[in-house]
């Protein structure tokens, strides 16, 4: 079943068209248990978006061409083709458990156009041109019928061609969602994907002693009912911009080797937030971290290291950048395990402080079509709190990188005037 939207969003994508697709064989009401760090990402959602270049793969690709490889695809990943259902029984004080019913009601599939070419889009830097092509929903307030995954297929007036994902973040990590991703284009392209792994099954942790107190990496919220959305105080906005490998070469000349790339880039950006923020401190920032090494290898699962980074005495707006940077690569403090543990609703990214992402190890390339790579892919979020978030991802040629910062609107301008001072970013 196809239908129009009655009325398209604000700006130059409009059009939308809304269908679903569902796995090819039936699952057969099974459910899937979420782990407590699913849990803990519950109030969060990946938007990804995926550019094709005009011509190639790009001028041959139909949504039913699409469309027809997500039967196999979701029945390897049934569940994300599932709704988020709570138990019968109470998992502690007024807790009911959430899990996902795999019921195989499928995803949603949005099409939609733009009247804008797609190297102009690009230029644009407007705060809201990665929503725009990311299908802008969460889950609830009717948690049943709440689609986990929206795929948004938007075709420019070039020709050029955006796959937007908007990916409840219970289901998986960054790393999850872009391995789901890659095997659908996998699927596509007459390749044999990996195996997908959904077991062994979630086990839960023990729960933090009641009374508690949340870990400093996140933020207590709630308890949040059946709309899965925190309202934030301030309106949010995404703001991204690329650090060239000549810039990156201009921040390593001060770096003397004491930290990484994603260390440096989110030094600055520390750096910059706090000078902005002159009259609230910043001195601790959150840090979530994909270690793909460290993974079990299990394909949908939440597996990000989660901890805290604190600066002592001055204020990270008056200290240099190589500090900073050294500071978060030797003295994060982990807290995976109690973030997981604790027994309350929490924000993690900008709950209690500006979170630092870091996706350098994630493969946001490898979603291939007919073996044409996207020409440009950048990550955002929803969900994210007032403190703010920042993305630090590859760039294409993996040289560079791309970085997408969540901060209140009224902040925006002043971030791009202070990086465009220190990396002459336009």
């Amino acid at each position: 079943m196809v239908f129009e939207e009655e009325k398209a969003p604000a700006g130059a994508v409009h059009g939308h068209r809304l269908s679903t697709v569902v796995p090819g064989s039936v699952t057969g009401e099974v459910d899937y248990e979420l782990a407590d760090a699913d849990l803990a990402f519950k109030l969060h959602y990946l938007r990804g978006v995926y550019y094709y270049a005009a011509g190639g793969a790009a001028r041959a690709v139909t949504t039913k061409v699409l469309k027809d490889p997500m039967f196999p695809w979701l029945d390897a990943y049934f569940p994300v083709a599932g709704r988020v259902r709570r138990a019968e029984e109470a998992d502690g004080p007024g807790r009911r458990r959430p899990y996902i019913k795999c019921n195989d009601c499928g995803v949603r599939i949005v099409e939609a156009k733009c009247d804008r070419a797609m190297d102009e889009w690009l230029q644009d830097d407007a705060p809201d041109r990665l929503r725009q092509l990311c299908y802008d929903k969460v889950l609830g307030p009717e948690l049943v019928f709440s689609p986990l995954l929206y795929v948004q297929v938007t075709n420019f007036k070039c020709g050029g061609l955006a796959l937007g994902f908007s990916w409840a973040h219970l289901i998986g990590d960054v790393a999850s969602a872009a391995t789901c991703f890659n095997t659908w284009a996998q699927i596509l392209s007459d390749k044999k994907p990996d195996a997908t792994v959904l077991t062994p099954a979630n086990k839960t942790q023990g729960h933090s002693p009641v009374g508690a107190g949340a870990p400093r990496s996140v933020k207590q919220v709630g308890p949040i009912e059946d709309h899965w959305l925190v309202p934030a105080g301030r309106q949010m906005a995404c703001y991204s911009f690329h650090v060239t490998e000549p810039m990156l070469k201009k921040l390593q000349q001060q770096e003397r080797h004491v930290a990484g790339t994603f260390e440096l880039v989110s030094a600055l950006l520390w750096q910059t937030v706090a000078r902005i923020r002159a009259t609230k401190e910043v001195k601790t920032v959150t840090v979530v971290k994909t270690d793909t090494a460290a993974r079990s290898g299990k394909s949908l699962a939440n597996e990000q290291k989660v901890g805290y980074v604190e600066a002592e005495g001055s204020s990270p707006a008056k200290i240099d950048v190589v500090d900073l940077a050294a500071l978060l690569a030797k003295n994060v403090v982990d807290e995976t395990a109690a973030v997981a543990a604790f027994p309350g609703d929490v924000l993690v990214y900008g709950g209690a402080n500006l979170t630092l992402v870091d996706m350098e190890q994630v493969d946001v390339y490898g979603l291939e079509i007919k073996g044409q790579r996207p020409a440009h892919v950048e990550y955002g979020m929803d969900g994210v709190g007032e403190e703010g978030a920042v993305l630090v991802q590859p760039d294409a040629d993996g040289r560079g990188r791309l970085v997408t910062a969540v901060l209140p609107m009224d902040e925006v301008k002043s971030l791009r005037a202070a990086l465009g001072s220190a990396l002459q970013v336009a």
